[in-house]
């Protein structure tokens, strides 16, 4: 059996559970889903819509708001119970922060940021993007199980999970008195913090490459994003001169992403931001260089001067 861990804020399930699910369900077998926090009678009735044996809701006032130790001091008590092969999750800034320490709780393996799971041989494999992604390891968890994997966001599409033809079951379970003895004191997620900004949830993103040429023409960039209720965001180049904030990055080294839309600008297409937003549905690439490598991997290509471009798309939008 497999254990997903969805995660939500505020009543809103995180559009990347979605994802964790299809992978569970591409690696095969009975599949059940738990989610924390404090009245989840609406969350879970919207993951019982997915194929699944079963959704548990660690339903408690203290889990209301995210803490690591709360989180793990529940979790560490249902993977015990419920004694899963596998425990997946979304490798989101949440998962990154607890995740280790589920791990170390339960005293097995961990393997994070993968991309897919394969068999070689019959065995279950993991692969993930290393040394920035310019190469990917197949990666065999030892140990007694559970293993504890996470995807990176945007490597399963959430279109592929299977729904069920009938709603799945749904059960509360009793959260462990630690959960409620909380050692840390609750703080504004990552992504509310100021300047900051999370790429994940965003449904169309206007992505910025070396094209660009100047920070004064960014100007230009965060109107058409407007024009297109879209985040604006850029490849490492662009981040590391501080035309933009790191937070805006997309790449091997800065978020990973899957919109609906994702309009590149003047982006050539090097594997590490690649790495970044491969998984977005419909890619619009726009660059002067018809070898640009972008074009290999975009749905639309316009080989052009985005200065020529851009203007007349705002135009068009804006009318």
């Amino acid at each position: 059996m497999i254990l997903v861990i969805a995660e939500q804020r505020d009543g809103v399930l995180n559009p990347t559970s979605w994802e964790a699910l299809a992978a569970a369900q591409q690696i095969g077998g009975d599949v059940k889903v738990a989610i924390l926090g404090a009245s989840l009678d609406a969350q879970a009735e919207e993951l019982a819509t997915a194929d699944v044996s079963e959704v548990i809701a660690l339903d408690a006032n203290a889990l209301e708001t995210y803490t690591a130790d709360g989180f793990v001091f529940a979790l560490t008590a249902l993977v015990k119970a419920e004694a899963p092969a596998l425990v997946v999750l979304s490798h989101t800034y949440q998962t990154r922060d607890f995740s280790p320490a589920l791990a170390a709780a339960l005293d097995r393996a961990l393997v994070t940021d993968c991309v897919r799971a394969v068999r070689r041989d019959g065995t279950l494999a993991f692969s993930r993007p290393m040394f920035q992604g310019r190469l990917m390891a197949d990666v065999v968890p030892l140990g007694s199980p559970p293993h504890i994997i996470t995807f990176q966001c945007g490597a399963v599409s959430a279109d592929t999970v299977v729904r069920g033809i009938v709603p799945a079951p749904r059960r509360t379970v009793a959260v462990p008195p630690e959960a409620a003895a909380q050692r840390q004191k609750p703080e504004p997620a990552f992504q509310e913090a100021k300047q900051a900004v999370d790429l994940v949830q965003a449904e169309r993103i206007v992505a910025v490459g070396r094209g660009i040429q100047g920070a004064e023409h960014l100007e230009m960039i965060q109107r058409l994003a407007r024009a297109l209720g879209a985040e604006v965001a850029a490849s490492r180049p662009i981040c590391d001169a501080g035309w933009l904030s790191m937070d805006r990055q997309v790449g091997s080294s800065g978020q990973t992403v899957a919109p609906t839309l994702y309009l590149a600008l003047g982006i050539s297409g090097a594997i590490q931001h690649v790495m970044g937003m491969k998984g977005a549905k419909t890619v619009v690439a726009i660059n002067k260089d018809v070898d640009a490598p972008i074009f290999e991997i975009a749905d639309y290509g316009v080989v052009a001067d985005l200065f020529d471009i851009v203007p007349a798309m705002i135009a068009e939008l804006e009318n």
